[in-house]
């Protein structure tokens, strides 16, 4: 029996997508193997070990990256939801099937690493910016503030900060208001907050920052920090919360009020 025209582009499709992995195993070699990646993770957690990183504290960023990585890849394998081309509907629908089994496959496999990440939430943890409950803040924790909100800062000043030591001490007190889980996404919430104020901090800081006439030294201390953007997102968007944790690490109370006032007359453009 003669081949018919369905059966003829069905090989020709098989034929192209035997071609197209073999010319992949030949650019690539081989695939990343399970003993390969484990190795250079325990490489990486060598070297961190060497640079004063606590092992649980390298792994739990190990595990951010790896949880990140997978949910990259659950949102291109959404992008591939649609079959390509003209395809036939019952070509199509299977595809479509294939790819949402994949896409479920990776957004189940994200959670775990997110846990695995995190760990066990305590309870309360999911209550970000209520007052009076505290979480617990880590070593860690406060690097990766210090990561987030340095870069942006430097959007709006040239370096010029507090003490170190200080400045560990106001991150503390800002991430005390956010749950461990809320702390996974906080880089993200920083940058938006950022952007949705951007206007508005250019005004703070060209009145009250590095900038200005205003002393360093004084109520307006915080604006010539990098925490000063942490601390402007906390008290926008959990002031009471701020307050609490601000009094418990009995910090300078002019700080936060100076940074209060300085952003209440930030509000509005100069006539």
């Amino acid at each position: 029996m003669a081949p018919t025209e369905r059966h003829v582009r069905q090989e020709h499709r098989a034929e192209a997508d035997e071609e197209e992995t073999i010319e992949t195993t030949e650019k690539t070699g081989h695939s990343l193997d399970s003993a390969s990646v484990l190795n250079a993770k325990e490489t990486l957690l060598e070297l961190l070990g060497r640079a004063g990183v606590f092992r649980d504290e390298a792994d739990e960023l190990i595990a951010l990256v790896e949880a990140g990585a997978i949910a990259d890849a659950h949102s291109e394998a959404g992008k591939a939801e649609r079959a390509p081309g003209e395809a036939e509907e019952s070509y199509a629908a299977g595809w479509h099937d294939g790819a949402r089994a994949v896409t479920d496959a990776l957004a189940g496999m994200a959670e775990r690493a997110l846990g695995r990440a995190i760990g066990t939430a305590p309870a309360g943890s999911g209550g970000d910016g209520v007052p009076g409950v505290h979480h617990s803040v880590g070593r860690v924790d406060v690097e990766r503030a210090k990561v987030a909100v340095t870069p942006l800062y430097l959007s709006f000043n040239e370096v010029s900060d507090l003490e170190p030591e200080a400045s560990d001490e106001v991150l503390t007190a800002v991430l005390g208001t956010v749950g461990v889980v809320g702390r996974v996404g906080y880089a993200g919430q920083l940058e938006e907050f950022t952007a949705s104020h951007r206007e508005r901090m250019v005004r703070l800081y060209a009145r009250y920052g590095p900038r200005s006439h205003i002393s360093l030294h004084g109520r307006y201390s915080l604006l010539h920090s990098p925490t000063s953007i942490a601390v402007l997102e906390r008290l926008t968007t959990a002031p009471a919360a701020l307050r609490a944790e601000w009094d418990r690490a009995e910090l300078p109370p002019a700080w936060l009020e100076g940074l209060s006032s300085a952003w209440s007359a930030s509000g509005t453009p100069p006539d």
